[in-house]
């Protein structure tokens, strides 16, 4: 049975304005970790392999929440939704400011997460109380507010923990999160759910910008009791997340304690087994295994897989090795420099979107991938050779993150044109997820490359180490190869 709703409200500039500024917030909350990480694993006596698992939460619940947020969306209204889960995002940030230990700043990070499945939300709130055109241009501002949050993040996460503390880094964009979420429960009117409890919708766009979807994410089967979420394959996923991390963070201590190890792996296995065993049985899975047997799925998986190996190698090693002590072979460079030099990065990341979407139109996706790895993997290379300036890691981390832009926007969009519109948000869940595990697996290893190479009695692993993450970031990498080349060329007329 279809439910008769009102036509929306429409909104005006304020509510617009609202969501830009809960866009900036949240982009300075999410990038506040990375430039700072070197001095948050002396002030909590972190490993790497602990800094590195630090590094990868926000995208861990990121791929747990934004499929249930998605739906729940649907069935609630995307206002309902959005504002809970940036009250979780408000008690996370909250938390990681208070933190006094690295577990309690964990566990921040896993409920800041939530902001990744937030965000989307706000663009389905913008298509509903807007005309089409009106729509993509805040759609654009959001997006770029975002974007401007990230960069004045990075800028001012080192600054402000050094100048106040870490403790400051966090709860300033906190602040502003929650009275950003205020503004938009004030000026946003509620929007009629896409669907009544008890029915189903199909799936929309894949882009985060369609009816019925957060992120291009599969929605419908629901049930008044909430059959239409995959909670028993959304906890076994949680399961086997976590317990990789578990995994590859003691990988460097298997000599020492062998036994911990093969028990974590035996679990990792059952984890493993059980969910792809509820998920090809769910009427509603909340990643849709089958649609692996299609090639040009499985392509783009195995490629977002190697390509976020090799981007997280520059992610994790370049702010480790600006903060190696000068006397050793480093640039002993505090929290704010790190921030100052991984700038151009975030610059080039955020032009990266829009040059791979025109590329990929005028020469297809596959020219755009190609080009993108090879950018990557040549400067992965040339950093494990060449790193004894400062500006040998900027440059090379600004390429990396814009090839890594380059062949994301060049997938997304081969992936968009190669399924039924109907099944492009199932494509996309799966890319989102193998994009979280090769994020995690590549800091993962590289902390713990870190971790086994440094010697006993010093906080300072060998150079040895960083050219070993390089060389092993740039070879996964360059391995992509063999799969683009197999790829349609995707080119669009």
């Amino acid at each position: 049975m279809t439910a008769t709703t009102a036509p929306p409200t429409r909104i005006g500039k304020s509510a617009v304005a609202a969501l830009g500024l809960l866009a900036v917030a949240t982009g300075a909350l999410e990038s506040v970790v990375a430039p700072t990480l070197p001095l948050l694993q002396r002030e909590l006596d972190m490993s790497p392999a602990e800094g590195a698992l630090l590094s990868i939460m926000l995208l861990i619940t990121g791929a747990l929440v934004t499929p249930v947020a998605g739906k729940f969306g649907d069935r609630y209204g995307g206002k309902r939704v959005m504002v809970r889960l940036m009250a979780v995002v408000g008690a996370g940030g909250l938390l990681s400011s208070l933190a006094p230990n690295l577990p309690v700043l964990l566990l921040g990070q896993l409920l800041q997460g939530a902001m990744v499945g937030a965000l989307p939300l706000s663009f389905i709130l913008v298509r509903a109380h807007l005309p089409e055109g009106e729509s993509k241009v805040a759609i654009g501002v959001v997006s770029g507010l975002f974007v401007a949050g990230g960069m004045a993040g990075t800028l001012s996460a080192g600054p402000v923990a050094e100048g106040l503390s870490r403790h400051w880094m966090f709860a300033l964009p906190t602040l502003a999160v929650i009275g950003a979420t205020l503004l938009v429960n004030r000026l946003m009117p509620q929007d009629p759910p896409l669907q009544p409890a008890g029915s189903g919708t199909g799936a929309g766009d894949g882009t985060g910008g369609g009816t019925g979807t957060g992120a291009g994410i599969r929605t419908g089967d629901g049930t008044g009791d909430g059959t239409g979420i995959d909670w028993p394959g959304l906890a076994l996923l949680s399961g086997t997340l976590i317990t990789l991390m578990l995994v590859l963070q003691l990988a460097p201590e298997a000599g020492s304690q062998p036994l911990a190890l093969g028990a974590l792996v035996v679990v990792l296995a059952a984890f493993v087994t059980g969910w792809i065993a509820v998920e090809r049985r769910a009427a509603s899975p909340l990643v849709d295994l089958r649609m692996l047997a299609r090639p040009a799925v499985w392509k783009a998986c195995v490629l977002t897989f190697m390509i976020c190996v090799g981007t997280s190698g520059a992610l994790y090693l370049v702010p480790q090795l600006f903060d190696v002590p000068t006397e050793a072979y480093g640039f002993g460079a505090g929290a704010t420099e790190i921030g100052f030099f991984l700038l151009p990065g975030t610059v080039a990341a955020s032009v990266a979107g829009p040059l791979g979407g025109m590329g990929a139109r005028r020469f297809g996706s596959r020219a755009v991938v190609t080009a993108g790895i090879v950018l990557m993997a040549a400067s992965l290379l040339a950093l494990a050779a060449v790193h004894t300036e400062i500006w040998h890691l900027v440059v090379g981390k600004a390429a990396i993150a814009l090839g890594n832009g380059l062949c994301v926007t060049a997938m997304v969009t081969s992936t968009a044109t190669s399924v039924e519109h109907s099944d492009t948000g199932i494509a996309t869940s799966l890319v989102l997820v193998t994009r979280v595990l090769g994020y995690a697996v590549g800091m993962q290893v590289c902390g713990a490359i870190l971790t086994a190479g440094t010697p006993s009695g010093s906080d300072v692993p060998a150079e040895s180490a960083f050219v070993t993450g390089f060389v092993l970031a740039g070879a996964v990498t360059a391995l992509s190869l063999l799969v683009a080349r197999t790829m349609s060329k995707g080119v669009t007329e």
